[in-house]
C-alpha cells in the first residue's frame, strides 16, 4: 500500500493546489478547509512551507479513538478508511491525531489524507509523491523470509 509523502517541501511556493485538488476531487467541495492536506508557513514569509498530511500510522490511533468504526483502519499500510455516513462529528479522532493532521471543518466535519494520491499532479513543483509504507516494506521482507 502506498502513502503520500511531502518528500520535497523546499521547492513548495505556497500554491495549495495540492489542497484544492484534494478537497474538489476526494471531498467534491472547493476549500482548502475540505482538504486532507494542508500547507502553511514553516514561520515566516522567507523560509518555506510545511504540509500537514496523515503519517499512515499503524495501527491509527484516530481510529482506536473513534466510537463509530466511522474511521477504521486501512489493511495493509497504515491509516484510514473513512466512512462519513457513520460519522457523529465528536471530534474524537482530531484528538486523537498525533500530528495533527485530521481537520474539522465548522461543522465537525473530519477531513483526513486517504493517501489517494490524487493531489500529486496538481503539485506544480512535484513536492508530493506517492510511497511504498514502512509496514508494507517491512510486511513484504516477512513474506520473502
Amino acid at each position: 500500500m502506498k502513502t503520500l509523502t511531502a518528500a520535497h517541501m523546499e521547492r513548495c511556493i505556497g500554491c495549495h493546489s495540492c489542497s484544492f485538488a484534494c478537497a474538489r476531487q476526494v471531498h467534491k467541495l472547493l476549500s482548502w478547509n475540505t482538504a486532507g492536506i494542508r500547507i502553511s508557513s514553516s514561520g515566516g514569509l522567507s523560509t518555506g512551507f510545511v504540509a500537514k498530511v496523515c503519517l499512515a500510522c499503524d495501527p491509527a490511533p484516530c481510529a482506536a479513538a473513534c466510537p463509530t468504526e466511522a474511521m477504521s483502519p486501512r489493511k495493509k499500510g497504515g491509516g484510514v478508511i473513512y466512512k462519513k455516513d457513520l460519522c457523529i462529528r465528536c471530534g474524537k479522532c482530531a484528538e486523537a491525531c498525533p500530528v495533527d493532521a485530521i481537520y474539522l471543518d465548522l461543522k465537525g466535519r473530519p477531513f483526513v489524507c486517504i493517501h489517494c494520491g490524487r493531489c500529486v499532479k496538481f503539485c506544480p513543483h512535484e513536492c508530493l509523491e506517492m510511497r511504498e509504507s514502512e509496514s508494507t516494506k517491512r510486511a513484504k521482507k516477512e513474506d520473502a523470509l
